[in-house]
This record gives C-alpha cells, structure tokens and sequence, in this order.
C-alpha cells in the first residue's frame, strides 16, 4: 500500500510577494499620512493682541485668526513691519470666545503641523487653548 498524497495546489512565490509588498505599500501610505497630517511637529504659546477671527471655507467652515506680535522686523532697509502669528482655531466654543473679546492680549497655546487639512483650517498652526488673556488698555 503507497500513501497518496492528496493534490493540494502549491501558492505561486509570486503571489506571496505580491502581497507582502502591498501589505507593506499600505502600511507605508498609513504611516506617511500620520507623519506629514496628523504628527504634532512642534508646540508652543504666541503672544499679542488678536486682530481679528473669521469663519470661513467653500467646504469645510473652519475658523481662522490673526495675532498681532509686539515688536518689528525689517524686511529690507528702511521698512517695518510687525509679526503677525496667522492661526486655525480647534473648536467652536474657543473661537467664539476669542472673538466676543477681540482686541484683547492673548497667550495662545498651538500645535504645529507640517500640513493642513481641509477640516482642521488653512494654516499649519492650530490653536487649542487660552494660556491667559489681558483686556487691551487704550
């Protein structure tokens, strides 16, 4: 009596490659995402007077500020300008704040990207949080 083997087919090396590597294609496009849209680049708190804060967007209505710095920079000689601290603004209930007290001094706490996402605002710089607020003296 001989022990038949039963017809199993073999899997192609081939195909076994084929699908590590879109395993690791995908892996790879999941990690670049995290990394380029999701990854916290830097933090930090920005100081100054608030200019303004808009709502704005064809699609996605994402609020958006502007904070005036104290001191000057000179692009070329014999200019001046100020530092202006462009922002998105993480939530509703902040930015409203922020703007039924605009003109105020703020310490601002952000978080840096190194993209923008249509939902999260314009800029790669989003507020999170009020460290403290001055009212402005005129």
């Amino acid at each position: 009596m001989s022990a038949e083997i039963p017809n199993v087919p073999r899997k192609s090396g081939f195909k076994k490659f084929l699908k590590i590597l879109l395993i690791l294609i995908i892996l790879t496009g999941i990690f670049l995402f995290w990394w380029n849209y999701l990854f916290v680049f830097g933090e930090g708190v920005k100081s100054g007077q608030l200019n303004y804060v808009v709502k704005k967007g064809n699609v996605f209505k994402t609020y958006e500020g502007k904070l005036i710095q104290s001191g000057f920079r000179t692009q070329s000689a014999g200019s001046i300008q100020s530092y202006e601290f462009e922002f998105s603004i993480a939530d509703d209930s902040l930015a409203n704040y922020l703007m039924n007290n605009s003109g105020s001094y703020y310490d601002l706490h952000y978080k840096e990207y190194k993209h923008t996402l249509p939902w999260r605002g314009y800029s790669t710089y989003v507020v999170d949080k009020i460290v403290s607020m001055r009212p402005a003296t005129h």
